[in-house]
């Protein structure tokens, strides 16, 4: 924290006000202030006597705070603090405020019980606060007696209508002065085409700060170097924003991250667009047009390859690429994260990270790959830091510890309850000794023939997909949509996290039909279901025939074969006071009789193939009823508008 009452204010001020007087175009035309402002190259006043300011304490009938005292004993008043504050008070214009603006009433309007302490400090302060805009663009500068630190200091409030945002609170009048001076600069910053640029030793001195933030971000200091990018942003620095935002994108943040005067660039734009598009697609209430705000200055090449882009993240086709054996290491990751190894995908992605060949000098990181739908949900927090810490780029520095992976190797995880509760009910099949694209083949009609696996996705946008693609639905048949993948060494896997109710009667196990030639193990837990009784059921079968299964329901077990006594489910529901209890626990005997696991982290948050399996129910019997709903896209009419046989859903 910086002592107020130490700092040398006039040698900052005497640099604000030179710097504010190269700023001013040659040959242009000032007002009479301005113009003697220029001449001095001052924009404060006489300093104010310790008199002058007593008598200003003495009228307000308060001691004014250390910062403020000190400014005024070096100038008496500010012009152009920052860009929409024209004149600060001195000792003569500062008064209370006394709701003067009738805004108490309209900020008082939007409290209500359950506001905070700082909601309604920023009614109040209309009413008590010291006033320090005597002329502005519609900005109000205030000073608050009732918000003060330790230190005697007063948090200063401003607020402007046109914002359209809240009072903005500043600690003290000196960090209010420190952000009228960079706002000063931001906005000289960024000048139009044809402008002189706006230099200063400032600006010198900032522009050597983000060379070397980004020299140490590649090197692995990101911390260090995120906190000299944020000082350049705040000071308009033109590559400062661009840096610091790849970093933020790393480390999960995507609001206010649009990597300016860097995406715009054809030379950095193949790795830049597809996290700014896929951050804008998704959010379905954006109209496409205002992603063009975010390409200003772009040329029709670039705005047209962002469009494509959009489209490639909306469907689920975009596929991130690079360059040499870090792009080799990218193809080896989706392979393994598009069957559900996650961690391994991870760990082949940063082990070649040293490898990475930057766009240009201002790419410090592989970011294109948040954007591919199979690789993007690698991405964790943690994971980002530690992308962050690794040296790339031609730098050197030390290698980071590996954060720790994200699969458990168990299948007990499914016991946990998950945000929202929603995975109650679940089923899957473990197949040994075959890869996961051949379990179609054993777990559809027809052996698999002409199944294809749909592209890999989240399993609520598989869902999706299939409701509204036309087809036929009947009220025995129970096909379901399942995920797939490898669930550990040896094994691969498919999962459904939302299956049908389960019908004791009706259930065939799909064990035998998967084990032909190997072994297969059927698992569907319903034992913390919303709805009806809870259950579990488990089978196992081998080349083809089942060897043994058991099924809990109804509040008794019903078993066939010799079920293993590690699996023996009098072991399990003996009670079932606890239903997540003893699910994990039968979770545990499983993966611990078979070795095998499920991947919770693909599972959960990353997309995977799926297809639609055959019926987890027998066919009808002679006597039971049962209904076919088969939808079709709607077919253009006669032009006398009547309807064919052909239109509607249909029922038997």
């Amino acid at each position: 924290m910086t002592d107020t009452t130490a700092f040398d204010w006039r040698s900052f001020l005497l640099r604000w006000s030179g710097e504010w007087a190269d700023s001013l175009p040659a040959g242009e035309t000032q007002g009479e202030d301005d113009e003697t402002a220029r001449q001095a190259r001052w924009l404060g006043f006489p300093p104010a006597s310790e008199e002058r300011i007593a008598s200003l304490e003495e009228r307000l009938g308060r001691r004014m705070p250390p910062s403020y005292r000190e400014f005024l004993k070096v100038s008496n008043g500010w012009r152009h603090a920052g860009g929409f504050v024209w004149l600060l008070a001195g000792t003569k214009s500062a008064r209370w405020h006394n709701d003067e603006s009738g805004l108490a009433v309209m900020f008082e309007e939007y409290l209500d019980e359950d506001c905070g302490p700082e909601e309604r400090r920023e009614a109040d302060v209309w009413r008590r606060g010291l006033q320090l805009d005597v002329e502005s663009d519609i900005t109000h500068v205030l000073m608050d007696p009732e918000d003060v630190d330790e230190d005697g200091e007063w948090a200063v409030y401003t607020w402007a209508s046109w914002r359209a945002a809240p009072p903005e609170r500043h600690a003290n009048f000196f960090e209010f002065m420190q952000d009228m001076y960079r706002e000063f600069h931001s906005l000289q910053a960024n000048r139009s085409d044809g402008e002189p640029v706006f230099a200063n030793d400032t600006t010198l001195r900032l522009d050597t700060l983000v060379e070397e933030a980004r020299l140490e971000a590649l090197r692995g200091g990101w911390e260090r170097a995120g906190k000299a990018l944020d000082e350049g942003k705040e000071y308009g620095r033109s590559r400062a924003a661009g840096l610091g935002d790849q970093i933020r994108r790393l480390l999960g943040q995507t609001s206010m991250v649009y990597y300016d005067g860097l995406v715009t660039d054809p030379q950095y734009a193949p790795e830049l667009l597809p996290p700014l598009v896929a951050e804008h697609a998704a959010h379905s209430y954006r109209d496409d047009s205002t992603l063009m705000f975010h390409l200003r200055g772009a040329d029709d090449e670039l705005v047209s390859l962002a469009y494509a882009t959009l489209d490639q993240v909306r469907s689920g086709t975009y596929r991130y690429t690079a360059a040499g054996p870090f792009g080799e290491a990218v193809e080896r990751a989706r392979e393994l994260a598009r069957w559900g190894d996650s961690d391994g995908a991870w760990r082949t992605l940063i082990n070649a990270l040293p490898l990475w060949e930057p766009l240009g000098p201002d790419h410090l990181a592989p970011l294109g790959w948040v954007a591919d739908p199979v690789l993007g949900p690698l991405l964790t927090p943690e994971r980002g830091r530690e992308m962050l810490s690794t040296p790339r780029g031609g730098q050197a520095g030390e290698a980071p510890t590996p954060t720790a992976g994200l699969d458990l190797g168990n299948l007990a995880w499914l016991a946990e309850a998950d945000p929202g509760n929603n995975r109650t009910s679940y089923r899957f099949v473990l197949v040994e000794g075959v890869e996961p694209e051949e379990l179609p083949g054993r777990l559809t009609e027809g052996g698999g023939d002409g199944t294809v696996l749909n592209e890999p996705m989240t399993f609520w946008e598989a869902r999706h997909r299939s409701l509204h693609n036309p087809g036929e639905f009947s009220s025995y048949d129970d096909r379901a949509l399942m995920a797939v993948g490898r669930a550990g060494a040896g094994w691969s896997f498919v999962f459904d996290g939302d299956s049908a109710p389960f019908d004791r009667r009706r259930f065939v196990s799909p064990a035998a039909a998967a084990s032909e030639g190997t072994r297969a193990v059927v698992v569907w837990s319903g034992l913390r279901t919303w709805h009806g009784d809870p259950f579990f059921h488990l089978s196992v079968a081998r080349d083809g025939t089942e060897q043994y299964a058991f099924t809990y329901a109804d509040g008794e077990i019903r078993q066939s074969g010799e079920v293993p006594q590690a699996l023996d489910p009098n072991r399990f529901f003996d009670t079932l006071e606890d239903g997540a209890e003893v699910e994990r626990s039968l979770l545990e005997a499983v993966a611990g009789e078979f070795g095998a696991c499920l991947p919770r982290h693909a599972i959960v948050n990353g997309r995977l193939h799926t297809f639609t399996t055959r019926s987890w129910t027998r066919p009808p019997m002679d006597g039971e009823t049962y209904a076919v709903i088969r939808m079709h896209q709607a077919a253009a009419r006669p032009a006398d508008g009547r309807q064919t046989g052909e239109d509607g859903p249909k029922s038997r």
